[in-house]
């Protein structure tokens, strides 16, 4: 049977999931994702994402690449209806695009973007808030946190900032970061973290956001960052903010494996 490369972005509430991947137990969003795609392609159908987000962490912009049979080749956007119209509450179907042959989600992507939310009013405990961002409830110090993500543009070993099991068989752990910034959130009731780079490793964005605001609230010095992106053995990462306040915002790829439409 024929059928062509596509890319699903998509948004989903981490917290009723077990992370993105499949997994033997706990609900995931690939299997969810997967048990709609096998419904409208009458067959089992991979569905690869280009983060795989841990449990509780949420999207924006995740990448879900697939291969869609040839009765919607020419119907993206009665795909996307499809899809959105089985998929459960909690994952939501931005748009729906054609790809050209050799389209991977994982290993055709340029670079990821998270950004993380952090609460400082005391509102941020709210019941409506407290599921999507770190209610922390006391002030940071944006200047101090400004200078923490200056240090982390350009291509550093983050062996020290992310998790790794035991097994772990990683070549290296070098990621290139292209971008790296905290702001004030515009409803003046918190700050924001963003970050790209063309990888990221297990807990990496959660592990610099925990160690920066320890850093902002005074309980660790700015030069332990850089002694941790040096991968120095004497000096220990902070640990892991929550993950609820993470989000996989965006993935971009080259233009040219966009087919025309």
């Amino acid at each position: 049977m024929t059928s062509r490369p596509f890319l699903a972005v998509v948004h989903y509430d981490g917290g009723r999931f077990a992370g993105w991947q499949r997994q033997r137990e706990g609900r995931t969003v690939q299997a969810e994702f997967e048990a709609v795609l096998e419904r409208l392609m009458g067959r089992r159908t991979a569905a690869i994402g280009a983060g795989r987000t841990d449990t509780g962490v949420h999207a924006l912009g995740q990448a879900v690449g697939f291969a869609a049979s040839e009765r919607w080749a020419g119907d993206a956007a009665g795909l996307r209806r499809a899809l959105n119209a089985l998929l459960p509450p909690d994952i939501w179907v931005e748009r729906v695009c054609p790809m050209r042959p050799g389209f991977h989600a994982r290993r055709s992507a340029l670079s990821r973007r998270y950004r993380y939310l952090i609460g400082t009013d005391e509102a941020a405990r709210s019941p409506f808030r407290r599921p999507y961002e770190w209610a922390l409830g006391c002030p940071l110090d944006l200047a101090v946190l400004g200078r923490g993500a200056d240090l982390l543009v350009g291509e550093h070993e983050f062996r020290r900032l992310a998790a790794s099991g035991a097994k772990s068989r990683r070549r290296h752990y070098r990621s290139r970061v292209g971008l790296a910034c905290w702001a004030a959130r515009a409803d003046a009731a918190g700050v924001t973290f963003t970050i790209e780079a063309d990888r990221f490793l297990h807990r990496m964005v959660r592990m610099l956001v925990g160690t920066m605001v320890d850093i902002a609230l005074g309980r660790r010095p700015l030069d332990d960052l850089a002694r941790l992106l040096g991968a120095a053995d004497d000096v220990a990462a902070s640990p892991p903010a929550p993950p609820h306040g993470l989000y996989l915002v965006a993935v971009r790829y080259p233009p040219d494996l966009y087919a025309e439409s």
